[in-house]
């Protein structure tokens, strides 16, 4: 399953944004505080609880300054997954996504492709929010 949020244009140096996204502790500030619970994070890795329980952790593995930010499931995600953060320069701003790789089978697909699509494209859209002046 593949899923791609909604691409935004954020109102800082891609410098700067990827700084601040190649810190986990960060991706707090993009999630739905209403939705996510049991919240733990350093600079490598986060986990949280998702309404119904589930456990959802992240892990970066790797990145290609300032354009790429790889993170994958951690050993209490539901499923493996890969979550890659997509940046591109773009004169004194930044455009970017998220893109969602998950190994599911079709009846989890079902359940999670709306909710995940839903949840990617509200970190997309609290970044740009981070940067408006």
């Amino acid at each position: 399953m593949i899923i791609e949020s909604n691409k935004v244009t954020v109102n800082a140096k891609i410098e700067e944004v990827f700084a601040y996204l190649k810190d986990t502790n960060h991706i707090y500030e993009l999630m739905p505080q209403d939705k996510i619970s049991d919240w733990k994070s350093d600079e490598l890795s986060c986990s949280f609880k998702v309404q119904g329980g589930i456990i959802i952790s992240f892990v970066q593995t790797s990145f290609e300054e300032p354009v790429r930010i790889d993170l994958k499931s951690g050993e209490k995600a539901p499923f493996p997954f890969l979550l890659t953060i997509f940046l591109e320069a773009r004169d004194q701003k930044t455009n970017g996504y998220l893109k969602f790789e998950g190994e599911v089978n079709m009846f989890l697909k079902m359940m999670v492709e709306a909710p995940l699509t839903n949840l990617f494209n509200y970190m997309s859209q609290k970044l740009e929010q981070k940067y408006t002046n």
